[in-house]
This record gives C-alpha cells, structure tokens and sequence, in this order.
C-alpha cells in the first residue's frame, strides 16, 4: 500500500490538505509548500518472435510468480525509450531497437499510486534470453499459449498488438500454403518477394500514409480533401493500405475488393465528392507505397525480372480493380437517385419496358 506523507521533507511540518487551483493537494502547514502526485511512468516492451511474445516471470510484490511482459518504472535523466531497452536488458537479458510506441494506458495500483503505461514494439537485436533483475525467468510463449498475465494495461497493449498483426499473419499464412513444396521454384521466389514488399509496407506504413495526408492537402488535384480533418484521411489511406497487402498476400479476392470499392464509391458520391478527387486520391496511395518501397530497398536492380514484373502487374490489377468498382459505385447511386426522383407513373413506365 502506498505511505501518505505526514511531514514536510523540507521544514518538517505536518502536512494537511489545502486546494491549489481547485485541485485538493498535499501542503505544509508550516511552510506551505505543496506537493505534486504525477502519475509515475512504467514502460514495457513487446517482443515478437516468429508469433512469440517475450514475458517474465515476477520475483516480487506486486503480483509475484505471475508473468507479465519486461515491464519497470523510467529513471529520472533518461528518455522513455531508453527506459524501455534498459527494463528489457536488465530482465531478460536482450537488447533491442525500439520499432513503434503501441499504447498508453493509465493505471491505479495500491503499491504506488497512478501509474501511466507506455509500451513499446520492440525488436531484437541481440543478447540471449535469462532472467535478471525483478523476473524469476524469461522465455518466449506462442500467442496462442499467453499465460494470464499480471497488469491490465500489458494485457490491452498486447491484445492491440494481435490485432494490428492479424492481417498480416493472414498474407504469411497464405503466402506458406502457396509455398508448400508443390509449385515450381520460381513461384516460391514470387512469394519471397511479395513478403519482403510485405514487411516493408508494413513496417512503413504510418510513413507512407503521412506522405500521402501531406500531398493529399495540398495537390490541386485533390483540393476537396483540403478541408478533412488528418484523422479522417489517415483512416481512409490506412484502410486502402490494408486492402492491398492483403491482396498481395492473396488473402482477399476480388469479391471482396468488389464489395467495398462500391460501397466506397456510393459513400464518396453521397459525399458530393467528385469522381476526379476520388481517383487522384487514390493513384497517389499507389505512389506513394512504391515511392517507400523502392526507397527501403524492396526491389533491387538485380532482382529477377519475372518477380519484379509480376509484382508489378498485381498491383496494376489491384488499382484497377478499385477504379473500376469505385466509378461503379457512383453509377449505382447515380441511378438509384434518378429512380428516386422520377414521378411515379415513369417510373412504373421503365420498369414496365423492361419487363
């Protein structure tokens, strides 16, 4: 249980409660000096291994002898992000490099008051897995076979973790199925491929939506966005983005980029959008994701011509397939609205014509 302070460390007066700008805080009776109870910040870290998450063991209070991903308090002098690689070496024994910040969470723990959580994508650079400082052991669990696990905010971040991974995981699984043994090898080159563009556009994809919100706000070929609010764009590219990863994953077919394309489509016309922005919009997320890839490395000059060309086509077909159902998505509600405002007897009339 976390101790109230009872004397001023600087007079020694008792302290008592006085308001400070409306907020009820500790104060000296003596020398009225207040003091503040910020939340103290904890970091964790998350690191995936081939579908398998890296916890400890707990060697003491709170909740010792259950697991929980490296987790620990962030000293005074140093940055958040050093305090995560520093929680994970001194506990298991890895180094790593920090990949993305994944979740904030704020906490009420009976030993130490607020606490705010933040964790961390971490991947591993070096190091050997053991237990060390605070942790009983340290080793890897698949996701399916996570023990309970000791703090809430590491069982949120974790579940956020799973979910921004299931797509991918998805492409991976199809992309081994294709890749069993049965296909010739330069099919199983194509794969490799399609996952290293995979992996790259997974890894850069805040960076190739921020490019695209920065374009997409300023080229006068999409002067209707100009106005959006940057969260509603990067909803729309982040989904689009996803689409095409799980088409070259082949984890989507065309059904389905039929059905939401039109249904896109129908939205953007509701909208008032015009069919020209719609469409810019969208050629600007292709070069946008090959201006990123090429920029990573993803496709080398010596690559094999077949898999670059392949590649290539399937992105082609990919876009064209979302143009193509876009633009029928403003047909159909284009037609569906001039059904709607025809008197009744032309439209009996239509329908009858048809028949």
């Amino acid at each position: 249980m976390k101790k109230k302070r009872k004397f001023c460390i600087y007079c020694g007066g008792q302290i008592t409660k006085s308001k400070e700008d409306d907020v009820l805080r500790d104060c000296c009776s003596s020398c009225h000096c207040f003091f503040y109870d910020n939340p103290l910040p904890v970091v964790s870290a998350i690191v995936d291994e081939s579908r398998k998450i890296l916890l400890v063991k707990r060697d003491r209070a709170p909740f010792k002898g259950h697991w929980c991903l490296p987790t620990g308090f962030a000293e005074a002098g140093e940055s958040i992000e050093d305090a995560a690689l520093r929680e994970l070496m001194e506990e298991t024994g890895v180094k790593g490099r920090i990949s993305r910040l994944l979740d904030v969470d704020s906490y009420k723990s009976r030993f130490y008051g607020d606490l705010l959580f933040l964790t961390f994508v971490v991947d591993k650079t070096d190091g050997k897995v053991m237990a060390g400082d605070d942790s009983a052991q340290a080793k890897f669990f698949p996701i399916k076979e996570i023990p309970p696990l000791a703090f809430r905010s590491n069982r949120r971040a974790l579940e956020a973790y799973v979910k921004s991974k299931k797509d991918y995981w998805a492409i991976l699984d199809a992309i081994e199925h294709r890749d069993d043994g049965r296909h010739l090898p330069r099919h199983r080159d194509s794969n490799a491929l399609t996952r290293r563009l995979l992996n790259v556009i997974l890894k850069n994809k805040e960076k190739m939506i921020n490019q695209w919100i920065e374009e997409m706000t300023t080229s006068p070929s999409t002067s209707e966005y100009h106005g959006y609010e940057i969260h509603v764009l990067y909803n729309i590219c982040d989904k689009i983005i996803s689409q095409i990863t799980l088409w070259l994953g082949n984890a989507y077919d065309i059904e389905r980029i039929k059905n939401f394309y039109i249904k896109l489509g129908v939205e953007r016309k509701k909208a008032g959008a015009k069919i020209s922005g719609v469409l810019s919009a969208l050629s600007l997320i292709r070069k946008h994701i090959w201006d990123v890839a090429l920029a990573q490395g993803a496709l080398q000059k010596n690559l094999d011509l077949y898999m670059t060309f392949e590649l290539q086509r399937r992105m082609t077909i990919f876009f064209d397939l979302a143009t193509f159902y876009i633009t029928r998505g403003y047909e159909e509600h284009e037609a569906a609205r001039t059904r709607n405002t025809l008197p009744a007897g032309k439209r009996l009339h239509r329908s009858s014509s048809r028949d």
